[in-house]
């Protein structure tokens, strides 16, 4: 029309002021779709038919009630009631009926549906489609409409809704159908829902549908058929609207459609969502054998539900989170996702998995780990996807669950289905299992000689000293980190291979001890491993308590490290040159140990070496107080303990002994060297901070970041594609204010759980288990594994930040988890009760190198005890027992 205020379909646009509904009928009229002859009215025609005084009064209405009193003063103007009676002549004959909607402009929007808040009406004459329009315009301010705008701050009269005219279909069967499942979440299961008559009776409630649910191949996989009363039809003698009559008796308990029908039915459905691109929600009507569709409008509750049929994953953080505690920064999960990729990609290609099934599975490599809420999370079927890649997988995945800490392992139809191949593949398997078995066969047998190159290759890319970087231009901070990346981060071969070795002779080491010795609880496997020498990871436990032995001569020394502020630390430690070379020694040896020291966000002991010192001085204190234990010797006799067991358990089996010696052999000497590479992992991950953090100061000076800290939340590619001039976003200062504000939220948060499931797409329609309620511990025993003996009763100290840790003489520590840089407070502990955990986690293997009573895996212990309870703990057993003070007890005793 020439004043554009009644459209046709053709003349309206995808985002015009027609309003939701009326673009979704132009566009699926316009891609074909059946969809009866229409035309909208515009919200134009509204002001073009009121008087000055009735816009003044609605402008100022807070009430539907106010608001709608004015239309009995409303008439279509001339000019608009002539084009409204040309177009319903265009559309439909001299006999024809309509239907009369609203098309509001956020009415079936994706973001909030008023879905039955605006007036329709059926098989309206055309004498009275005047009238008809005007009401649809009074229904768009109603209470709610007016409510939402006022609080939007919008014009009540952007609520005057376009009104679609639409010829009338007298439908035999109608209904409305879903192309994905509104209720489970299903995005391949369409729904169709059918009752005879017209679709009014079940969008109003009163009738109930039959209703199939049709899969994407077209098969109906469920079916539920009412027996139907009521109906809708035309009122009789072209009377407007429609009449509630009752449903034929022969008709009542069959199907309302046919099984043809129904299929055509979900595709018309879904051939709406593949136009608009999302899932429809239609209504549908059949006449005469035709099908039409009414209307289609985006089903608003499936972004917040997840579809059971997509991919599933479970993410546990077992023994993960020792070393990616709480929320992390883009930077660091970036930087550990690349390496775990290219870590155990090289860990296939040393046990001679053919490239080809290396590249079968690129998309498990590269998801080995997940990022939920800012937490980092084992995506578990991956794992043991990739040791089904590997011979004897039902051993190894028992030992992979032990060495990840796994308390729970997968449901068997999912672990089960990792299994390698069939009989139908057998001469195949059997011949790639025996290239793979010659592989690990090599890669054991050469393995010291493997992690000989490979301290070789830390030597040539570390150095010997922490280089000074602060004048390196960015182009120079990019190549030395390309360097690491070449001579180290991507031939990470020995550690991951003697990983692999650890979790082989660790897990045959417990088995044959049940087997041979009769260790069910596996106390003997344990205490075979503690009191070794030697092993790296212990250095710093034990520096600490040397330089705290030093310090201990000097009461106002010990006092100073203990509670003075740096600066004064500082002085005192110039005051004793002995001491501050110790410490220096340290720093050298060790800065790049810290808490939670495998986060690049961490600040390292170079940075800031307060907690170290505050470690010594508390360390000193215990001495002084004389409340210190060393244990050291009292493990040499337990292990000999251990071993004279075994020796009575293997006497007359010379084969036998032969065997477990071996094995006891290779397991302490692969657990000692797992502990010494991880060290050297820490120095590795150190470096790439120190250039990464570099490379935030210079960004910084050259106005690309606010804050030099504001690397860590870009991602590792990112920092390097800038300066390497391949950045497919140069806003770097945008990017990471978008991060910073979304890992706020996470900080603010509860954490996901420990371990849950997802299907699809993690992000959208999961709780990830963050409503499951906590699991109650109650009584006064818990158990959890013992991995370091020796019984200890005391009082507790929940620490949650080794770093403010502050442990009196005798106090027992306990902790959710526990990392590296944990060890500096172990020499003032008089023992270690730990959540998490496995007997291979850091704490448990330092523990036992230490002489440090220690129980690891207590499921609920930071909720089950509080600061200056308790306990007594066997270290051996696993056992943890609530007590009563000595005090309580001797009151007890004397009453």
């Amino acid at each position: 029309m020439s004043d554009a205020i009644v459209l046709f379909p053709h003349e309206i646009e995808r985002a015009s002021r027609a309003g939701g509904k009326a673009a979704a009928l132009a566009a699926l009229t316009g891609s074909g779709l059946p969809v009866p002859p229409w035309f909208v009215v515009l919200p134009a025609a509204f002001l073009a038919s009121v008087t000055p005084d009735i816009v003044d009064v609605l402008r100022r209405a807070t009430s539907a009630q106010s608001a709608q009193s004015v239309f009995d003063r409303v008439r279509l103007s001339p000019q608009l009631a002539s084009q409204v009676a040309t177009a319903s002549n265009r559309i439909g004959g001299a006999d024809a009926l309509f239907a009369v909607r609203s098309s509001a402009p956020d009415e079936d929007s994706t973001r909030l549906s008023f879905a039955g808040q605006l007036d329709s009406f059926l098989f309206v004459p055309r004498d009275e489609l005047a009238a008809r329009i005007v009401l649809v315009w009074r229904s768009g301010f109603g209470d709610r409409i007016l409510r939402y705008r006022r609080e939007a701050g919008i014009d009540p009269l952007s609520g005057v809704p376009a009104v679609i005219v639409q010829r009338m279909v007298d439908g035999s069967v109608s209904g409305v159908s879903f192309s994905a499942d509104p209720v489970s979440g299903r995005r391949g299961i369409a729904v169709v829902a059918a009752i005879p008559g017209l679709a009014s009776a079940l969008v109003s409630g009163e009738a109930a549908a039959d209703a199939w649910r049709v899969d994407r191949n077209g098969a109906i996989v469920e079916r539920t058929i009412e027996s139907k009363r009521v109906m809708h039809r035309a009122k009789p003698r072209h009377a407007e609207g429609v009449v509630s009559v009752p449903v034929p008796e022969e008709i009542a308990a069959r199907p309302a459609l046919s099984d043809e029908g129904i299929v055509r039915v979900a595709s018309l459905a879904r051939r709406a969502e593949a136009h608009f691109g999302r899932p429809q929600d239609i209504e549908w009507t059949l006449a005469a054998g035709e099908l039409y569709l009414l209307q289609s409008r985006p089903i608003t509750t499936l972004a917040d539900k997840a579809d059971p049929d997509a991919v599933r994953a479970v993410w546990d953080n077992s023994n993960i989170i020792e070393s990616y505690s709480g929320v992390t920064t883009p930077l660091t999960f970036s930087f550990a996702q690349c390496a775990y990729e290219n870590v155990y990609r090289e860990f296939c290609r040393l046990m001679r998995v053919p490239p080809a099934v290396i590249e079968a599975h690129a998309d498990m490599f590269s998801c080995m780990l997940g990022l939920i809420n800012g937490r980092v999370y084992y995506n578990l079927i991956n794992w043991y996807r990739l040791v089904a890649l590997l011979p004897g997988y039902a051993s190894n995945r028992r030992f992979m669950e032990q060495m990840m800490g796994v308390r729970e392992s997968l449901p068997e139809d999912v672990a089960g289905a990792q299994r390698p191949a069939s009989s139908a593949r057998r001469v195949g398997d059997a011949i790639r299992l025996a290239f793979t078995l010659g592989g690990i066969a090599a890669s054991l047998l050469t393995l010291d000689r493997r992690v000989g190159r490979f301290y070789q290759r830390l030597k040539r890319t570390l150095g010997t000293q922490r280089p000074d970087l602060s004048a390196q231009r960015p182009d120079e901070l990019v190549a030395y980190y390309r360097g690491l990346e070449r001579g180290l981060l991507t031939h990470w071969d020995a550690p991951i291979v003697n990983d692999f070795a650890t979790m082989i002779f660790h897990g045959l080491l417990r088995r044959l001890c049940a087997a041979w010795a009769g260790d069910a609880g596996g106390t003997l496997s344990n205490d075979l491993l503690c009191g070794g020498t030697g092993m790296l990871s212990g250095e710093p436990a034990r520096r600490v308590r040397a330089m705290a032995e030093h310090a201990a001569q000097d009461r106002d020394l010990v006092l100073a490290l203990c509670e003075q502020p740096p600066m004064s630390v500082r002085a005192c430690l110039r005051a004793h040159p002995a001491l501050q070379r110790e410490v220096d020694e340290y720093l050298d040896r060790f800065g790049d140990r810290c808490a939670e020291e495998l986060k690049l966000e961490s600040a390292t002991l170079h940075d800031d070496p307060m907690p170290l010192l505050r470690s010594v001085g508390r360390c000193a204190a215990a001495l002084a107080s004389g409340a210190a234990r060393d244990e050291t010797a009292a493990y040499a006799t337990v292990r000999a303990r251990a071993e004279a067991t075994l020796a009575r358990a293997l006497r007359g089996r010379p084969l036998r002994r032969l065997v477990f010696v071996r094995i006891l052999s290779a397991a302490r000497a692969r657990v000692r060297a797992r502990e010494d590479l991880r060290f050297e992992r820490t120095r590795v991950f150190g470096r790439a901070r120190q250039v990464l953090v570099e490379l935030g100061r210079r960004l910084h000076a050259l106005d690309v970041l606010d804050d030099a800290s504001d690397v860590f939340y870009l991602e590792v590619d990112e920092v390097l594609a800038f300066v390497e001039t391949r950045s497919t976003a140069t806003d770097l200062k945008g990017l990471a204010a978008v991060r910073k504000a979304e890992f706020a939220r996470y900080q603010q948060q509860p954490a996901p759980a420990d371990r849950f499931e997802t299907h699809g797409i993690a992000y959208r329609g999961h709780t990830f288990g963050a409503d499951r309620p906590a699991t109650e511990v109650a009584g006064d025993t818990l158990r959890g594994l013992g991995c370091s003996p020796g019984v200890v009763r005391g009082p507790v100290r929940v620490v949650s930040d080794p770093r403010s840790a502050d442990l009196q003489p005798g106090e027992i520590v306990v902790a959710e988890r526990t990392d590296p840089g944990w060890v500096m407070i172990f020499p003032s502990a008089a023992g270690l009760l730990v959540e998490r955990g496995s007997l291979l986690s850091h704490s448990a293997i330092v523990a036992r190198e230490l002489g440090l009573p220690t129980v690891v895996s207590l499921t609920g212990l930071t909720r089950w005890l509080g600061d200056g309870e308790w306990v007594e703990m066997n270290g051996a057993t696993g056992v943890v027992t609530r007590v009563a003070p000595p005090q309580q007890e001797a009151a007890d005793a004397a009453r």
